[in-house]
This record gives C-alpha cells, structure tokens and sequence, in this order.
C-alpha cells in the first residue's frame, strides 16, 4: 500500500512539474509578445520583463518545490546574471566619462563623410573590428555614443544604430574574446584562437556586409555637416586636448585590458571594468581639481558622480529581466531537450542544428543555448585516424565553430536576441515591432550568407 502510494506521489509530482513547466514558457512566450508590441501597448518593456522574470521562477518554485539545490541553482543563476548587470552598468559609466569629457571627439574624426552611405561602410567596419578586440556589448555603447554625435535624422540614426547591432556581433563572432559564447568555448577547449580565427573571419565579414549593403540601399543623399548638430559637451567646460587623450586612453584601454585583468586574476570581467571605473574616476577628478574648475558653477563641472545618474536604468532593468526568465526555463531542463530533440530529428547534422540554435539564440539568450549544447556533446578527443566524428566534435570540429558563429550572429535577427541589441534597443528607443520589419530580413540574408561561406570554405 505504501508502494503504491508512493507511485501516485511520484507520477502526481511530475505531472505538476510538466504543468508548471508549461505554464513558464507560455509566461515566457507571452512576456515576449509583449515585449514585441510595446509600441501599441505603451506599457515599458521593462515592467513586462521584470514581471516575466519573477512569475517564471515563481512557477518553478510551484512546479518543482523549494530545495536546496533550487535554491543553490537561483543563487547560481542571480550571480551570474548581476556579474552581466555589473559588467554593462560598468561599461555604460566609463563610456559615458569619456565621451562627456570629448573622448570620442577623435573616433567621431574617424568617422567624418560626406555621404550618408559612405559614414554607414565606415561605422560597419570599425565596428566590427573594434568588437573583436573588445566585446560586443561594449563596442555597441561606445558606437552608439559617438553615432548620436554625427548624425541628427530619426530614421537615419535607427538605421546607423541597427547596423552597430549587426556589426558587434559579427565581430565577436570570430574572435575568442569578442562575445560571451566565443569565451566560453574558447576557455573549455571546444575551439583554439587559430582555429575560429581562420574559421570564422570569412563567414563573419559576409554576415555584416550582405546587411550593410542591403541597409545602405535606403540611405541616400548626404549628411548634416556636424556643426549643424547639437553638440551635448557644450553644457560643460571644455578640456585640453592632452587630457582628453588621456581620459580616452584610460577608459577605451582599460576596456581592451579586461580580458588581460581576468586571464591574471581569474576574477570575473565585471570586477575589471570596476578597476578601470575607480580609475577613470581618479583621474578625472584630479584632473579638473588641479585646473580648479570647481570654482566654476557645479553644472558645468562634469562629476562622475552626476554622469552616474545618466545610465539607463530601464535598459538594466530589462536586462535583468530577461536573464532571471530564461534563467528560469534553463533549470527546467527544456532547453536541454530542445537540444536532444534537434540532434534526433537531423541526425545530428552540425549545419541544420546550428542554424536553428542560431534562430532560436534570436528569441533566447545565447550563453544558456551554448552552454546546453556544451553539455550535451563531449569533446572528441583527436586520433591518429581522422573520422567523421573528430571533423565534428573534435577540437575546431565543425559544430563547435558554427555554434560559435550562430549562436552569436543569430542574435543579431530580432533586436531583443543579443546583449548589444537590448542596450542600443535602450539607448536609441528601437522598438521591437521596426526593427522586425526594416533589419531582420537583412539580418535573417547575412546570418545565411555566413554560414554558406563557412560551407564553401570547409569543402
């Protein structure tokens, strides 16, 4: 009798397991919808993903009971979520020290046309080579703040932004620091820096110039001369060229030296870019005490402590947001058999799974879909006979490299898929529903483009 009460308890648990589970993704599915009508619905996206967020882990608390491995996994999961807010909050103070104090003034020099076409190739491509050797979500602030310097047109500026989104993330795409899923392959072994180097630049540049060139055909005409454009340092006393290129060097430097700051400290990066704010911080304060500009009136004196007030709370809110929610659907392990599912059904072709890993990274966060699929495959170890098996699983194999380029170029299809588009998402006011329509299909051509150049080149 007690067996068979034991059975009911059982089967009773995993059915309402199922149903919980069920009831996070609809909570999901519906949170991102949404999201995705902002524009019609008027209510902040923000308030949609933190509500999303907290009923998605409410439901699993519902679903799978309060123990101490749920706990422990919530716990896991915050951390890593606020070493991200961290990072980005980090990321957003330092660029807006430097630009406040004309850091940028010698990129937005670099980034001088005539033309509006012309300023778009320009902005592509240093982007894109920029992200390699940062990461792309703090390359998309930088661009995105030197961008509303030098162009003043609404929709102009959507369209430049969009392609700050598309450029950083194909740029990290090929490089084994560029972007989160590329590091943490890099650091598990799945792939060497020569190996996705070689690999994955080709594919990468095809992935930003198909949409460039399809952007750049609704461009025409030329830019507003930059005197004409509200210049927002003019609120501010202005600095010698010297300490500008101080600042500059200090906050875009430190930013290139967070991945040397962690392969020393094994420190998460948040903590680097922590360093490089205390110092930045430091310096410009010296800086303006010893020109005694505090004598000045306290509004034209560009503290860090009121440049502080100028990040983007929303956009963290979002953030964290979206990452508590996903976080959640991880710990259902439904992910994990969307893995198993795909594997199956294509027979474990490295090329149709990847590809729909990457749509599916447009929709959920990237870092959960690879690390479930690094958890899914085992890394083959190298032989002396070359198999079909070590070409795919083996270190450089093919499916860790185009996880690597699909899991980040992917997120570049819908606005909400990258942590690069939710920041410019914010910063700029892209709604959802535009950059459906006016990037994803541009998107959607380089994303393939990119993975049919891989093909051409692994024959």
């Amino acid at each position: 009798m007690l067996r068979k009460k034991s059975k009911l308890c059982f089967f009773a648990a995993e059915k309402n397991q199922k149903d919980m589970t069920s009831a996070i993704i609809s909570v999901f599915i519906i949170g991102y919808i949404l999201i995705a009508i902002e524009s019609y619905t008027k209510i902040s996206k923000a308030a949609i993903a933190l509500l999303m967020g907290v009923m998605c882990w409410v439901l699993y608390n519902i679903g799978f009971g309060v123990s101490p491995e749920s706990t422990e996994a919530f716990t896991k999961s915050l951390g890593e979520t606020c070493e991200i807010l961290f990072f980005l909050m980090g990321a957003m103070a330092i660029v807006e020290v430097v630009d406040t104090n004309g850091g940028f003034n010698f990129v937005k020099e670099k980034l001088k046309a005539k033309s509006k076409k012309s300023l778009l190739w320009k902005l592509a491509f240093l982007t894109f080579f920029l992200s390699a050797v940062l990461d792309n979500l703090t390359t998309a602030i930088v661009m995105t703040m030197v961008l509303n310097k030098i162009v003043s047109g609404k929709t102009d500026k959507l369209l430049y932004s969009a392609t700050v989104i598309l450029a950083a993330n194909s740029g990290g795409a090929f490089s084994p620091i560029g972007d989160v899923t590329t590091i943490m392959l890099w650091v598990k072994g799945n792939i060497s820096t020569v190996g996705i180097l070689k690999s994955l630049f080709l594919p990468s540049i095809m992935s930003i110039v198909i949409p460039t060139l399809l952007i750049s055909l609704r461009l025409k005409g030329d830019l507003i001369p930059a005197n004409e454009i509200q210049d927002t340092e003019s609120t501010f006393v202005s600095i010698s060229r010297r300490d500008r290129i101080i600042v500059l060097m200090i906050g875009v430097g430190g930013l290139l030296l967070v991945p040397v700051f962690r392969l020393l400290t094994d420190l998460p990066p948040f903590m680097g870019i922590m360093l490089v704010l205390g110092i930045l911080w430091v310096v410009t304060e010296m800086i303006f005490h010893q020109k005694r500009f505090k004598k000045i009136e306290e509004v034209r004196f560009p503290d860090v402590t009121r440049l502080l007030h100028k990040i983007d709370l929303s956009t963290i809110l979002f953030f964290l947001g979206i990452l508590t929610s996903v976080s959640a659907l991880t710990q259902t392990g439904i992910l994990g058999q969307t893995g198993e599912i795909l594997d199956r059904t294509f027979n474990g072709n490295p090329y149709i799974v990847t590809t729909i890993i990457g749509f599916l990274s447009s929709i959920v966060d990237n870092v959960p879909l690879v690390a479930s699929c690094m958890g899914m495959y085992d890394i083959v170890p190298a032989t002396a006979e070359v198999t079909s098996e070590v070409l795919t699983y083996g270190v450089d194999g093919t499916f860790w490299e185009l996880l690597a380029y699909c899991a980040g170029i992917g997120g570049s299809i819908l606005i909400i898929g990258s942590a690069a588009g939710v920041v410019v998402m914010g910063l700029q006011k892209i709604s959802f529903g535009w950059y459906l329509k006016n990037i994803t299909p541009a998107a959607i051509a380089g994303y393939l483009g990119g993975i049919a150049a891989y093909w051409l080149i692994s024959m």
